[in-house]
């Protein structure tokens, strides 16, 4: 049974239709990614997994929580929610925390662990990904890449049933991209379920499963990401893989 499902699902916001009749699924342990070009309805599809936008027209579903348009109650959104993490492209740290706090509050606040357990957890999810030695910095001091991978940090640290990643390294220079791709594909390599919304051809051709091109608020098609995104293939699909930089990560063991 797949984790995600997607059912006919629409989104109108104010006069403009941005998602037309999206149809789609991931598994468990599998990555997907979103790709298309900007206003393409990406970002808009991805946050309605989350119920961040509230659909017009079909349902989407996530773990046991399926949330239908027009009968969302408090309960669904929230139940929901608990299932799936966000990292944004801009990284919403909070600036008056340090990285250890960034990273714990969430688990105390949602009442998964207590105080130490959670500082516990963080120090640990850290330690994984060579930030624990800025766990007492605060975000201003450090750089973007590394404010970026702790906002993943913080996300995983949750243990969602899926992350959610909105363009993760779209804010960042050049140089600082490859960090955040490579945290990124860490956690592919250890089964964690992600859907990815970016514009790295080649980097989700490695790293995802399943890619989803989208454009003018629809599926134009869906499949293997290898394939997908190969530039191979002939159509408006290849066009725009070719259009694109190819930056290269590979996939840690």
């Amino acid at each position: 049974m797949s984790l995600i499902e997607v059912k006919n699902l629409s989104v109108k916001i104010g006069q403009k239709q941005v998602l037309k009749h999206i149809n789609l699924s991931a598994e468990e342990g599998s990555v997907t990614a979103f790709v298309g070009p900007s206003g393409s309805g990406k970002t808009t599809l991805l946050r309605t997994l989350n119920l961040l936008q509230l659909p017009s027209e079909g349902s989407v579903k996530v773990g046991e929580i399926t949330a239908n348009a027009g009968d969302l109650h408090k309960k669904t959104i929230r139940d929901l929610r608990q299932n799936s993490a966000m990292v944004f492209q801009q990284f919403n740290l909070f600036k008056n925390m340090t990285v250890k706090d960034n990273v714990a509050k969430p688990l105390i606040f949602n009442g998964l662990a207590n105080k130490k357990e959670a500082e516990e957890t963080a120090l640990n999810v850290l330690e994984q990904v060579g930030l624990s030695g800025v766990a007492e910095q605060y975000p201003v001091t450090l750089s973007g890449g590394q404010q970026q991978r702790v906002s993943i940090v913080r996300a995983v640290a949750v243990h969602p049933r899926v992350i959610l990643l909105d363009e993760p390294t779209s804010a960042l220079d050049p140089e600082l991209v490859e960090s955040v791709l490579r945290t990124i594909a860490n956690l592919a390599s250890k089964h964690v379920t992600m859907i990815l919304v970016t514009h790295e051809m080649e980097f989700a051709r490695q790293i995802a499963d399943r890619a989803v091109f989208i454009e003018d608020g629809a599926i134009l098609d869906q499949g293997p990401a290898d394939d997908l995104l190969s530039g191979t293939r002939p159509g408006r699909i290849s066009s725009f893989v070719n259009s694109l930089s190819h930056p290269t990560i590979r996939k840690e063991a």
